[in-house]
């Protein structure tokens, strides 16, 4: 989170969603009190190195790194957070002092630390000893997370297996030592919270979280017979539409495919940040994309639409209103409407800390599309729109075909693929060994596809397509996009 955004806590004073914690060499005794309560009920901010009355008091530099991975490692561990819920701390300095910001969403599931229930109030944090109050917490969150939802007949073989693998190289890359790494795949869908024991009916299984997240196709649309997304373009032909993907597969997979959509269909500005240079693009569009599929409410039939105008893109999703109305950077507070999936996307480093998304939608917006301002409304269909360029003006392809600024993106299966495919000429048996995958998987075959269909991938045998001795190359765009695209 913001340097900008730990100085707005600073000149607040604790409440239900705010604490300060001195904490100069080692972590308080009570903070973990605080961390279940903050999951029990609306979520918050935790500030360590800062007094009750919001001095910075600072954190030794010796101890910083100590400290986070403790906080890490603990969050991890059900005997200290049951079940747990990792978090993931971050360092602010402050006029030369150093502080740890922890964030704390709220959970749709009831947790407790040394086996004991906490909830909070405007004076902090309080034990919840009696049935009738745990049992309060426990109907609180079964009627606003529906991700929690439990199906006992969702058995380990109803997901993908293929994506535990691209899950984790995920994973790996945005933190190498991450906790999860080190688990099976099923007991890492545990520490995920996708494994949950429904108290009022008694019965355990695996989430609809997990589900949408991992599931086959088949097992999806068996589970929400109405789940889509819908990504349409009208610039031309706005009765119908210029292009359409219908979008049906897990998460994991929905959000690439967009994220390709979005390359196809829409111009690009890089610009130097520092010494680096970014996509503006990817910038905007992975963070709509992101809020999208992890505050989506998914029993709602109303289907997601990702829509691009020619002079806006327009995203609406169904959603449990927290606001009710616009939301405004200088006061709104980030509410998970989805704490599960959320908390896995920031594992995956698709989004980063819970209101991030707005955050740097401003930020960028502004170098994107100057003096353009963003709109997100919470209501019960919650709505995105984000001003573009009209389209002559940003070098996109006119009717007569001049040179297009878009630059296809690509996906990180189809980027090894084209990586592979600059040394060999290779049949499927090979690339799937490349990949050590145990055989040629669903999403594999979908990135082939895209790339055959996009001129990037091409066969050997034109005349003999489905033929066992089939083999494929890189074209010339191939090689192109991928050096676009870093590689």
């Amino acid at each position: 989170m913001s340097l900008e955004f730990v100085k707005k806590l600073l000149t607040q004073t604790e409440s239900v969603r705010l604490e300060f914690k001195e904490s100069y060499r080692k972590l308080p005794s009570n903070l973990f009190e605080t961390i279940c309560s903050f999951l029990n009920r609306d979520g918050g901010d935790i500030l360590l190195g800062v007094n009750d009355d919001g001095e910075v008091t600072g954190i030794a530099p010796d101890k910083i790194d100590t400290l986070k991975t403790n906080i890490v490692n603990l969050s991890n561990n059900a005997q200290k957070i049951d079940p747990p819920f990792i978090l993931f701390p971050q360092t602010i300095e402050i006029d030369g002092s150093l502080l740890i910001h922890i964030q704390v969403p709220q959970s749709s599931q009831v947790h407790k630390t040394a086996n004991i229930i906490f909830d909070r109030s405007n004076d902090g944090d309080f034990r919840v000893a009696t049935p009738e109050k745990i049992a309060d917490i426990y109907n609180r969150k079964r009627n606003h997370f529906t991700e929690g939802m439990v199906y006992p007949y969702l058995t380990f073989g109803d997901f993908e297996q293929e994506l535990f693998y691209k899950v984790r190289n995920l994973i790996r890359s945005k933190t190498p030592a991450h906790p999860w790494l080190s688990l099976s795949d099923e007991d890492m869908l545990l520490k995920a919270g996708m494994w949950k024991r429904d108290f009022s009916s008694g019965q355990e299984g695996y989430t609809l979280a997990a589900a949408l997240l991992f599931g086959k196709e088949e097992v999806i649309q068996s589970i929400l017979p109405h789940y889509k997304i819908d990504a349409l373009v009208r610039r031309e032909n706005m009765e119908r539409y210029d292009d359409r993907l219908i979008i049906q597969t897990n998460l994991i997979e929905a959000y690439d495919q967009l994220i390709s959509f979005t390359a196809k269909h829409l111009p690009d500005k890089f610009f130097m940040e520092g010494d680096i240079r970014v996509s503006l693009r990817e910038k905007i569009f992975r963070e709509v994309i992101a809020n999208l599929i992890v505050h989506r409410e998914y029993t709602n039939a109303f289907p997601a639409t990702f829509t691009i105008y020619r002079d806006s893109v327009k995203v609406c999703n169904a959603n449990n209103p927290h606001v009710r109305g616009p939301l405004h950077l200088d006061s709104f507070s980030p509410f998970p409407k989805n704490p599960y999936l959320s908390k896995f996307f920031i594992q995956l480093g698709r989004m980063e800390e819970l209101g991030s998304g707005i955050i740097n939608i401003t930020k960028y917006l502004k170098k994107y599309v100057p003096g353009a301002t963003q709109q997100f409304i919470d209501i019960d269909i919650f709505e995105t729109i984000i001003p573009l360029i009209p389209e002559p003006e940003f070098g996109m392809k006119n009717k007569e075909g001049a040179q297009d600024e878009v630059q296809e993106s690509l996906n990180g299966t189809e980027r090894k693929i084209l990586d592979y495919s600059e040394k060999h000429v290779w049949n499927r048996g090979e690339l799937v060994h490349f990949l050590g995958l145990k055989s040629l998987s669903g999403h594999l075959k979908r990135a082939m596809k895209r790339l055959l269909s996009k001129g990037m991938l091409e066969y050997t045998l034109p005349d003999k397509i489905k033929s066992g001795n089939q083999k494929y190359r890189i074209t010339d765009k191939g090689k192109r996009v991928l050096r676009a695209n870093g590689g």
